[in-house]
């Protein structure tokens, strides 16, 4: 992973956040504070400014810029899971430039998701989509599969994990106030990891 494939990576994310900005709110307004969207998009408009400002010369560096954007400029709880997510990840990849690399970053940032929201899978998180993605990613590692084979076999974990938390009750954040009324419900926080999978499936390529 070179500096250029983590800029790439943010502005992707970026982008597809954008798109489906209305989505992530509508998702949220019907467990959540209806703000998911709108947090995010403004969050990482701010990762891109920053990157447009001044893009740092290693993944790490541009990971670790990102993810104090982040904590500065989302609100609620994203802005420190996510931030946590980057922060883990840049601090593992520092030395990276392969698959097996990128796997091992991201399975770090997973764990500092965990740690910071105290979340496991099947809680109706974020985890539930980056918790697929992170396991099919070592499993192509070990298989010898392609950085492509991996990162397509991502997405379509972390999509199926995002899915998969409609019918679940929520165990964590605001949604959990809901209890049985969460489930039916995609979850925002889920529905937008995902998102940062697929962004790394096509920045990466």
């Amino acid at each position: 992973m070179a500096a250029v494939d983590a800029a790439a990576w943010v502005r992707d994310f970026a982008a597809l956040v954008n798109e489906n900005a209305t989505e992530l709110t509508a998702l949220d307004a019907a467990i959540g504070d209806a703000d998911h969207g709108t947090n995010m998009q403004r969050g990482m408009a701010a990762a891109v400014a920053a990157l447009d400002d001044s893009t740092p010369g290693s993944p790490g560096e541009i990971c670790r810029q990102t993810a104090m954007v982040l904590i500065r400029t989302i609100g609620g709880a994203s802005g420190p899971l996510y931030g946590t997510f980057f922060l883990r990840f840049a601090a593992a990849i520092e030395s990276g430039s392969d698959i097996a690399d990128f796997a091992r970053a991201f399975r770090a940032g997973l764990d500092g998701v965990i740690a910071r929201g105290k979340a496991e899978p099947g809680d109706k998180t974020m985890v539930d989509a980056l918790g697929p993605a992170a396991d099919v990613l070592e499993k192509q590692v070990a298989g010898g599969g392609s950085a492509q084979q991996a990162l397509d076999a991502a997405v379509i974990a972390a999509e199926a994990g995002r899915d998969a938390t409609t019918p679940l009750v929520a165990r964590k954040g605001r949604a959990s106030y809901l209890g049985e009324r969460s489930a039916g419900h995609q979850d925002p926080g889920a529905t937008s990891a995902a998102l940062l999978v697929r962004a790394a499936g096509q920045a990466l390529r």
